[in-house]
């Protein structure tokens, strides 16, 4: 099972851009999907972007299509969420996680089909 750590959270004003970075210790033989998922207090962990890492395909939520970019940097092993724009609605626990195999596109956003998890990285966003 692959181990993750994230980097990158901190604190920012609105407007602000932060970059996150998840690295997988090993990308085994099958695994498809790095996601980035994030929990405000009190709320649901939500799914925010993802990437299909063999063939780079990008997925998003539409709550952050046009402010966040997913990326990936395979020689490093890691994964790359580009904040920009960033307000107060996004201050909450940053994850990612990984998948092995093939899943739905309409299930690549769902905290239930991932496997593994990294510890998090809080980002808090003023106004």
């Amino acid at each position: 099972q692959a181990q993750l750590v994230e980097s990158g959270g901190g604190s920012v004003q609105a407007g602000g851009s932060l970059r996150l970075s998840c690295t997988v210790s090993r990308y085994t033989y099958n695994l498809a999907y790095v996601a980035w998922f994030r929990q405000a207090p009190g709320k649901e962990r939500e799914g925010v972007a993802a990437v299909y890492i063999r063939d780079g395909t990008p997925y998003y939520h539409d709550s952050v299509k046009g402010r966040f970019t997913i990326s990936q940097d395979n020689p490093r092993n890691t994964v790359y969420l580009q904040m920009n724009s960033l307000g107060p609605e996004d201050t909450a626990m940053y994850y990612c996680a990984t998948f092995a195999g093939w899943m739905s596109p309409s299930r690549v956003l769902s905290t239930n089909e991932y496997t593994s998890w990294g510890h998090g990285t809080q980002v808090t966003v003023s106004s």
